[in-house]
């Protein structure tokens, strides 16, 4: 059952199943022509909302080996795709003009896409260059990514594209990403499967 806190924004209900933390591990498996990386990794991902409409998430995975050794972390945003008006704020700090839209369930009900799902927009920033534009759907617990830009500074490593999967099965996030880097074409990367702990 999915419980929606109370004070949420009414643009992020279709998103409140992902609201808090979630730990578990999962498995690295990436063919680099004949050879293949491999890796079992922990994670602990959170989601948490400060208001405005959209979520804050952070993600933080580490070796499962002796040391427990860090492997990446990544951050972003998590919004409904949808036109910014002149009730939301920005751009950079400028605030926002008249009432916050899509305030209500019925307003937010308005933005249905024709597969009775959501647009949606993620954007993540990694610490080794690369910052990915996502755009997908979410439609009740399964959310749908695909990258539409991908940005890399001049020292970042070759990444091209990426699609992600992210579902609530049982109780449990389980996730998927396909990657495109290092010279190789969209293939399996990584998945995991995550509990709620908080």
């Amino acid at each position: 059952m999915i419980e929606i806190p109370t004070g949420l924004p009414a643009e992020l209900v279709p998103l409140s199943w992902l609201l808090g933390v979630w730990e578990g591990s999962g498995v690295l498996d990436y063919k680099l022509g004949d050879a293949s990386v491999q890796r079992e990794f922990g994670q602990r991902i959170s989601f948490s909302h400060d208001g405005l409409p959209h979520l804050n998430y952070n993600s933080y995975t580490w070796v499962l080996d002796d040391d427990l050794t860090p492997l990446v972390t990544e951050t972003g945003y998590w919004r409904l795709g949808r036109p910014l008006t002149e009730g939301d704020p920005g751009p950079a700090m400028l605030p926002s003009v008249g009432p916050r839209p899509f305030a209500t369930a019925e307003s937010v009900e308005t933005l249905r896409n024709a597969d009775g799902g959501f647009d949606l927009e993620v954007s993540l920033v990694h610490p080794d260059g690369v910052s990915e534009l996502y755009l997908g759907r979410i439609k009740g617990p399964r959310i749908d990514l695909a990258t539409d830009a991908v940005m890399r500074t001049a020292g970042a490593k070759d990444y091209a594209a990426a699609t992600r999967l992210y579902g609530l099965v049982e109780d449990h996030l389980l996730w998927a990403w396909d990657i495109a880097a290092l010279g190789q074409d969209l293939r399996t990367h990584a998945s995991g499967r995550l509990a709620k702990v908080d």
